[in-house]
């Protein structure tokens, strides 16, 4: 079984015992978070798809850590006029492991 959902403006495909990361939830580690915003469901052979969501499906999930990805480098430079810009990024994110999903 699979289900779509969407968070923090991405969309992400999950299954069971998955773990992903994605942008930061304000949960904190240990902590149960639900997922309404389900998009698609889908098991062996069938998909039922939401227009826009899935009525009465839901995606449960356990918060494992709150993390940080790893550096991004934004380097920027102008020729010929010795003007260069260096920075760094470190984007937070949620650490979370897919517990059920209830399709309904």
């Amino acid at each position: 079984m699979f289900a779509v959902i969407r968070t923090g403006g991405k969309q992400y495909r999950v299954t069971p015992n998955a773990v992903l990361k994605v942008e930061k939830l304000e949960a904190e580690p240990g902590a149960t978070v639900t997922f309404t915003d389900v998009l698609a469901v889908g098991d062996a052979g069938s998909l039922t798809l939401g227009s826009p969501t899935v009525a009465g499906a839901s995606v449960t999930a356990a918060v494992i850590a709150q993390d940080r990805l790893d550096k991004i480098i934004i380097f920027k430079k102008r020729r010929r006029q010795n003007s260069r810009r260096r920075n760094g990024h470190r984007q937070h994110v949620t650490v979370l492991r897919v517990s059920g999903i209830n399709a309904a």
